[in-house]
Formats: structure tokens, sequence, C-alpha cells
């Protein structure tokens, strides 16, 4: 099931923005006027077991220490070639922040939760979903929450 699909047959509200195509979070919003901190930026993480998707404001850094602690797991960050094999539909780097969709455990970092409104990857290089608060944090309810970064 696609993003797309899967949001449309949940009865999530949404907008598809178009962007110029870019090679980040950070260079999305700088292209659209989105402030950094309501564009949700995953990080597909592994370790011997399984995958992992930590989901955290594009205007903060990963820590990855704090998240292995409060995983007690020993999580790396996965490259471009292991996102594809994980999220198979979407283009290299630019990934939903929908884990469960792709049978991907989530984490997101509570930093994200009490904004009005929320901007995200759709899958590839050209488009970012826009949706309400209340309708992300119903996207994201599954998902454990933790604090896993720090502001830039």
């Amino acid at each position: 099931m696609t993003l797309k699909n899967y949001l449309d047959s949940n009865d999530f509200e949404y907008k598809l923005i178009e962007h110029l195509p870019t090679s980040s979070s950070i260079k999305i919003s700088d292209d659209t006027q989105v402030t950094n901190d309501k564009v949700a930026k995953p990080i597909l993480l592994g370790d011997d077991d399984s995958y992992l998707l930590a989901v955290i404001p594009a205007s903060h850094r990963l820590d990855i220490d704090r998240l292995n602690q409060a995983m007690a797991r020993a999580f790396i960050i996965m490259n471009k070639a292991e996102q594809e094999i994980a999220f198979n539909d979407c283009e290299g780097g630019f990934i939903p922040p929908t884990g469960e969709l792709y049978g991907v455990d989530t984490i997101i970092d509570p930093a994200l939760l009490d904004k009005e409104d929320i901007y995200f990857e759709s899958g590839d290089h050209n488009q970012m979903v826009h949706m309400s608060g209340d309708d992300f944090r119903r996207l994201v309810n599954d998902a454990q929450k933790h604090t896993v970064s720090h502001h830039l």
C-alpha cells in the first residue's frame, strides 16, 4: 500500500506540496519557506536484529547514544541502499515518517507532537505532505515516544 493510499483509506486530511528536487529535509524547508521545526525528518537505523525509524524535527540532530540507551540496543544509521530495501517504493533518502506502513518500528521525538501542523516527505524528491498536528499525532499514534534528539 502506498503512503497516499494509506492516508486516503484512513481518512487523513492532507495536502501534497510540490517543491524543487532537493537532497535533504533542511533544503526542502528552505525551498518551501516551512520552518525546520515543523518538518518531520525520518532516519532509518538498524542493528543485528531489525530496523528502527527515528523521526525527529529537521531542526534537530539525532542523539544516537540517547536513543540506544533508551532502547537498550546498538543501532547505527543505515545508508541509502538500506533505505531503498526497507522503503522499496520510496526514492532513496525521501522516506515518510510512517515506519509501521513498511513493517518498521518507529520512535518519534515528542518535540514534533506539539505542532499545529507538520510537513514530511511523501516518498519522492518532488512532493511533501502537509497535515494538521492532530492528524499527524493520529498517524504516529503507535510509535514509541522518546526524546532522542537535540536542537541544532
